[in-house]
């Protein structure tokens, strides 16, 4: 699946170098050059990285995350700035940003971060509109943590961890206090009304969350 950038740089030459750089390595890329229109493309996309540059018009890079951090949005930022002085990067670490680099800088530097951010990242299973944070086991819907009982974060972890593969009652009912037919129908059906997933019924044989 194509990783999905936000690239928020007011500088319209250093935006088109980079913006070049990284839809050249493969990913997708969002260019806007103020906080505005950042704010905008993250409410109408979901996107897999924010580099935000921070002395940007209308709103500043800074600002920009802590409002995205406050509506719950845990997507992977790193700043890009000729601020260096220790308030600033002291700032953009304490609401939420993942790495900091220092104007100037090579273009190719801003690549091996980003690369090393996604392919950590990567380790998440997407599914349409969900995240699943296997090591953490923690489900996100647009952004927002799905609040999980031990049951339904059990039936999570199988089908986002098996998708498109046939999962036998047994192995479910495994999840269940009181297994049973009935009370496995019970668990599926508060999944599904919990995570807006489709588990589809395969007959004598198991449930499978197909492939998006």
């Amino acid at each position: 699946m194509q990783k999905h950038i936000l690239l928020l740089e007011d500088d319209e030459s250093l935006a088109q170098t980079l913006r070049e750089l990284l839809e050249g390595t493969g990913y997708k890329v969002d260019m806007v050059h103020n906080g505005n229109d950042a704010i905008d493309a993250s409410y109408e996309n979901r996107y897999d990285l924010y580099v935000f540059d921070i002395n940007v018009p209308d709103m500043n890079g800074l600002e920009l995350l802590e409002s995205l951090r406050n509506a719950d949005d845990t997507t992977p930022a790193i700043f890009i700035s000729a601020l260096i002085d220790l308030n600033s990067i002291s700032k953009a670490f304490s609401i939420g940003a993942d790495d900091y680099l220092k104007k100037p800088f090579f273009p190719e530097e801003l690549l091996i971060r980003v690369n090393a951010k996604l392919s950590q990242w990567s380790k998440d299973i997407v599914y349409k509109n969900l995240r699943y944070v296997v090591e953490k086991k923690e489900l996100y819907k647009d952004g927002k943590i799905v609040p999980l009982g031990e049951v339904q974060e059990c039936l999570c972890d199988l089908f986002l961890q098996n998708i498109g593969k046939v999962l036998d009652k047994t192995i479910l009912m495994d999840c269940l206090v009181n297994p049973s037919d009935a009370a496995l129908r019970v668990a599926l059906n508060k999944f599904k009304h919990i995570t807006g997933l489709e588990i589809k019924n395969i007959r004598g044989i198991g449930y499978m969350l197909e492939k998006s």
